[in-house]
């Protein structure tokens, strides 16, 4: 099985917990970390940004990146929040059988909302 951990960034703590309870509960994220006191600096309409954020360590299945994606766009507070997933290539094989335990086997996203159909 392919899992992957996600990294959010997110403007304040109840948005963050917020987004972290969903993933959990919808079974999109076996665990979702999350660390405090982040300090991002980024370009954003031309203007140079220096905020503190949380941020997510989301761990999950590959196969629901799709569905985290959506997932977080519906409740973050940005109008482009930060979604980047990184492929765990190892790891404790006891720790990866509890996320694939612990996720949805497969995306809630129908296969027909990823097609796009020619007019």
């Amino acid at each position: 099985m392919a899992y992957q951990i996600c990294f959010v960034t997110v403007g304040n703590l109840t948005n963050a917990q917020k987004i972290a309870n969903l993933l959990v509960e919808k079974k999109l994220a076996a665990c979702v970390s999350i660390l405090s006191q982040v300090k991002s600096i980024y370009r954003w309409q031309n203007k140079m940004e220096k905020v503190d954020e949380f941020l997510l360590i989301i761990k999950s299945r590959k196969k629901l990146s799709k569905d985290i994606i959506q997932l977080v766009k519906e409740n973050h507070n940005y109008t482009v929040p930060e979604v980047i997933f990184a492929d765990i290539v190892d790891g404790n094989e006891e720790y990866l059988d509890w996320i694939g335990a612990n996720t949805l086997f497969d995306t809630n996203i129908s296969k027909d909302k990823n097609t796009k159909k020619n007019i």
